[in-house]
């Protein structure tokens, strides 16, 4: 997308956003590098401390896949989208920056610094091992057995890793090679029609892959009729 073909009102506010929020030593890149590079670390290490694992504790894997996904559907849909009390940050920096900063009309970032606006800031990614993956780590440990204990970091910070890149992805310019591969491209899409100012309180809510909009009835798709009151079905 050429910056001629986005609308005025995006054009503008992410000038604002820049100007305000964006300073001169701040890089993209090494945002970038600070989440996947610290992410992999610690899920390599996790795995390093594995040590025959049964076929039973290798189920932690898939039961934290579908847990993050629950997590990440509900947490989108919850406080991202509607202001709660002592999550009003979250809303703030979702609603009211992300979907001005993006919109289904402009879903591609132009700049290495406007990656602030799409990944988690780095110290969430601090707040979620020292607050999640390690304490709960730790409870499985004591309730179950080491290696889930270990699987079950590996799994979290795994999930949480493949959010912030697929999400990333999804703001690639759209010619980008990565963005123009199949699965990517569908996924793509699927946020795309997220960021529809029409859509994005009552629709298409996952990230990653959207089991949760499936289960929940939120998956927009070219047919679904726009009920105001909600969800609606399959036109026809």
């Amino acid at each position: 997308m050429t910056p001629g073909s986005i609308p005025k009102r995006v054009a503008d506010y992410r000038r604002r956003y820049r100007a305000e929020h964006v300073g001169p030593r701040y890089s993209g890149r090494a945002h970038f590098a600070f989440t996947s590079l610290g992410s992999l670390g610690v899920i390599i290490l996790a795995l390093a401390r594995l040590e025959a694992v049964h076929a039973v504790e290798w189920l932690t894997v898939p039961a934290v896949f579908l847990l993050g996904n629950a997590v990440e559907y509900l947490g989108h849909r919850g406080p991202m989208h509607h202001r709660s009390k002592g999550l009003g940050l979250l809303f703030r920096r979702h609603t009211e920056q992300h979907h001005r900063f993006f919109t289904h009309e402009a879903l591609s970032y132009e700049s290495s610094g406007d990656v602030k606006v799409v990944l988690f800031p780095p110290v969430l990614l601090l707040f979620f091992l020292g607050a999640v993956a390690a304490p709960v780590g730790l409870l499985t440990f004591l309730l179950s057995t080491r290696n889930v204990g270990w699987l079950f970091v590996a799994s979290s910070v795994g999930y949480y890793l493949s959010y912030e890149w697929l999400h990333f992805s999804h703001h690639l310019p759209a010619e980008h090679p990565v963005a123009r591969l199949r699965l990517l491209r569908w996924l793509r899409q699927h946020h795309q029609a997220h960021h529809d100012p029409s859509k994005m309180s009552r629709w298409n809510f996952n990230i990653t892959f959207p089991l949760g909009d499936g289960w929940c009835r939120t998956w927009w798709r070219p047919g679904r009729t726009e009920d105001a009151r909600g969800p609606g079905r399959e036109a026809g």
